[in-house]
């Protein structure tokens, strides 16, 4: 494995007096696909929470780089390089597709090139680019996904964390989002995923990991858990 740009190291984490994440570890390393798999209510996305900060741990550890980021805002942990693209997209309805993309760029300072990005994000996404003044919530739902896609890359991200990026969309649409994380990546970029689908994230993934109950029960490579019998009985349905 490449050095870890995204550690969790003994993670646990509460909703009220509530135990929701038991002692979660996990890495990503730069320049990975590594996806998150797990049922529902089964930690993934709480996980997802005490990575982007909306939800405080109560023990454990949290890097980005090298960092300890656990005690920060989501703001400063954007401004560190986490980029988000949130579960059901949540684009800004109301703002063109093209307006959506700059506010991607928010957190740069100056003159820094986010002009000169927005053709490069459209290179990787040009049914955008055919959309540019158009209002975001005028899109299709796979549309939608793209843009959200589009908007975190143009904040020159670290490390993409994606949320449940096939919810909602059609099969085929599902499989040219899958395609675009994997164009994604081959640019550098680094993919932590949290996702049902497990066929098709562990199909592009380097890695993944298993939560159960707030617990990762299973860690392998996305090869080596696709032929886990564990994981094919309990998660693909075999």
């Amino acid at each position: 494995m490449a050095e870890p740009i995204l550690r969790l190291a003994g993670v646990s984490a509460f909703y009220g007096p509530v135990q929701a994440l038991f002692d979660v570890a996990l890495e990503v390393g730069r320049g990975e696909i590594v996806c998150l798999l797990g049922g529902n209510a089964s930690g993934k996305s709480t996980t997802m929470k005490t990575i982007i900060g909306t939800l405080p741990v109560s023990s454990g550890a949290i890097e980005l780089d090298g960092q300890r980021v656990e005690r920060w805002s989501p703001a400063r942990r954007v401004h560190a390089g986490l980029a988000i693209v949130p579960e059901a997209r949540r684009v800004f309805p109301e703002m063109t597709v093209r307006e959506n993309l700059e506010m991607g760029a928010f957190t740069r300072r100056g003159s820094d090139g986010t002009e000169s990005d927005l053709p490069w994000v459209l290179g990787l996404f040009p049914r955008l680019g055919e959309r540019l003044r158009q209002e975001a919530g005028t899109l299709s739902g796979g549309e939608q996904q793209m843009l959200a896609m589009g908007r975190a890359l143009m904040g020159r991200p670290r490390v993409i964390i994606m949320d449940e990026p096939s919810v909602g969309l059609a099969p085929v649409m599902v499989e040219s989002v899958f395609e675009l994380v994997v164009q994604m990546n081959e640019l550098g970029i680094t993919v932590f995923m949290v996702e049902q689908n497990a066929t098709l994230a562990l199909s592009v993934a380097d890695r993944g990991y298993v939560i159960q109950n707030g617990r990762i029960v299973l860690a392998d490579t996305a090869e080596r858990l696709l032929g886990n019998a564990q994981m094919r009985t309990a998660y693909l349905g075999e």
